[in-house]
């Protein structure tokens, strides 16, 4: 996970660990969907679920992956127990805001400056809720 996680996010900013990704995989909330060309990370605790990572190949990219990848991970947390969604976008990543709206994710909160590019430019989160899974 790791490994592709750093080839898709490459010049976007630090990749995850292995040690990341083991750590959140220890968690009992956590789960993951999806194969070697693109996955997504997710947990729920109690009733609200949360999108950690979405990660397609680039080499992949553009076939209906991530969409795959994200209402495979919306059914496994309906089947944890989720009513709704939240999950974190830069906002410079036009292509996940255009997947997510699509997929009935809105806008609800912004952080300001929280992603650091390479070079030191600062990119806003956006936080997205889909209020019903």
């Amino acid at each position: 996970m790791a490994a592709l996680h750093a080839y898709a996010f490459a010049g976007q900013g630090r990749a995850w660990s292995v040690q990341e990704f083991a750590e959140l995989m220890q968690g009992p909330h956590v789960f993951v969907v999806g194969d070697q060309q693109g996955f997504a990370l997710g947990r729920v605790v109690v009733d609200e679920a949360e999108l950690l990572t979405i990660v397609t190949d680039p080499g992949q990219r553009r076939q209906g992956l991530a969409r795959a990848n994200l209402r495979a991970y919306e059914s496994e947390a309906r089947r944890r127990g989720a009513m709704s969604s939240f999950l974190e976008v830069a906002r410079d990543n036009g292509v996940a805001l255009a997947l997510y709206r699509a997929e009935g994710y809105a806008q609800m909160a912004c952080r300001t400056g929280y992603y650091r590019r390479p070079g030191g430019e600062q990119v806003d989160a956006l936080i997205l809720r889909k209020p019903a899974l």
